[in-house]
């Protein structure tokens, strides 16, 4: 740690600080988060599921880990910096952001969950606060919830935002998947159109409650699996029509409205996997088309995103035929401890420059399918059949971008779920970042609690 300047702290969270710091040798600025819980064995930290996930991706949108400490038993993640999160933009702001903001964030987020999807990781805590962004450029943060899909129970107790927590979670399912970050995805999305949070729950029951007012109470045909899971811990959903999200996010495209109404979908197999997302027409000017090619009639196009490289015409179906398709990025990752030889003097894993094996177990197993799990106290859950299950990223994720924009479609069902997450639950957080505080956005008439 001799090697870093502290500047400041810019957070202290429930299982760790963050201070923002100095690299005495490069002159970069870092963000340190040092963890208040005593490791005691270099082999306990770098087996944390924070590291371990980490150690596999290597993506501009999802934030990076530079290097793992233990010194004198206190354990050290420092990470790039980046400026701020995505809640402290939404409670400073004045006015709503636009939709060409909106799109380039989201864009750049789903790139980042089909990434950590496809390495056979989904994150289980997305949340504005968990969102870091610097200037255009946003990043996932805060793998301390990550799960592998293909994992073996028993889990401890599941804890996530209540506010961005799918229904199947919130009826206590014991199988759920990556879609649990989609219908997050759908609730931040509406959010940062309107600065106000989609489901803004008091407690489980309430949240549900939220969710019916605004999508409707699901129905045995829309979702006969949750009408199982309720009746399993004798909860009734309120008989609720709801409303169309028009109404809630006013003055936005008909395509962001169909996006986030297909995301914040009652049976988790309705939801668009990460990849799917990105193909919707919401997104098509999020795919770059040089001048030279452009007719005189196109208009100019958003320069691509980050992680984008140009545009490729789709052959092969997807949930929107003659769609977009980018190309994710390569893989990155695992790591060797480096062993101090001085006895009581600082350990650490340099993460830079590490190559990933060729044969990455996670994402060998996806699309296995996996026995369901059961975790004791749930036994009397009924059996859900396919529900929750997890999808696997589409082949054609490892061609490169570049494509032509196709014209409109609307949302179809897809056509297969691929394995099953064996869910549980699961107590430890990491708080990357300063967590949500309980200050009020500009006009809202609620208290902002952050965990349920």
């Amino acid at each position: 740690m001799e090697r870093y300047m502290i500047i400041k702290e810019v957070g202290n969270g429930t299982f760790g600080s963050v201070w923002r710091a100095l690299n005495k040798q490069s002159g970069e600025v870092v963000a340190i988060k040092k963890m208040k819980k005593k490791y005691y064995s270099w082999e306990e930290c770098i087996n944390l599921r924070e590291v371990k996930s980490l150690r596999k991706m290597n993506h501009p949108n999802i934030v990076k880990l530079k290097e793992v400490i233990r010194e004198n038993d206190v354990l050290y993640f420092v990470f790039e910096y980046m400026e701020c999160n995505l809640y402290q933009l939404m409670k400073d702001r004045g006015k709503r952001f636009s939709e060409v903001e909106v799109r380039n964030w989201c864009f750049q987020v789903f790139q980042g969950l089909a990434s950590i999807h496809q390495r056979g990781y989904f994150h289980r805590d997305l949340k504005p606060e968990n969102l870091l962004v610097s200037k255009d450029t946003i990043k996932i943060a805060d793998f301390g919830l990550a799960r592998e899909i293909n994992s073996q129970p028993p889990f401890t107790e599941y804890v996530s935002t209540r506010w961005y927590r799918a229904p199947e979670v919130l009826l206590q399912s014991p199988i759920y998947g990556p879609s649990v970050d989609m219908w997050a995805m759908g609730a931040i999305m509406a959010e940062l159109l309107t600065l106000r949070p989609l489901f803004p729950g008091s407690s489980e029951a309430d949240e549900i409650y939220k969710i019916c007012c605004v999508i409707g109470s699901p129905t045995k045909s829309e979702w006969s699996e949750g009408l199982e899971l309720a009746s399993a811990i004798n909860y009734q959903f309120p008989q609720v029509a709801g409303v169309h999200l028009s109404v809630l996010i006013p003055g936005v495209s008909e395509d962001a409205i169909n996006l986030i109404a297909s995301l914040c979908s009652w049976d988790p197999r309705k939801r668009p996997t990460a990849m799917e997302a990105l193909q919707h027409p919401f997104f098509q000017s999020c795919f770059y088309v040089p001048p030279s090619l452009r007719s005189k009639a196109d208009p100019p196009r958003t320069p691509p995103s980050v992680g984008t490289r140009g545009v490729l015409e789709q052959k092969s179906g997807s949930r929107y035929p003659g769609s977009l398709n980018p190309k994710p990025m390569n893989n990155f990752s695992s790591a060797k401890a480096q062993a101090s030889r001085n006895s009581g003097a600082q350990r650490k894993l340099d993460l830079n420059n590490q190559d990933i094996p060729k044969n990455d177990k996670n994402q060998n197993n996806y699309v296995k399918q996996q026995p369901k799990y059961r975790p004791p106290g749930l036994n009397g859950l009924p059996a859900s059949g396919d529900f929750g299950r997890a999808r696997g990223v589409s082949d054609a994720t490892e061609k490169l971008a570049n494509m032509t924009v196709g014209s409109r479609r609307s949302f179809a069902k897809p056509s297969a779920a691929p394995a099953p997450m064996k869910a549980g639950r699961w107590h430890e957080q990491s708080d990357l970042f300063a967590g949500r505080s309980q200050e009020l956005l500009p006009g809202r008439s609620y208290s902002r609690n952050v965990a349920g």
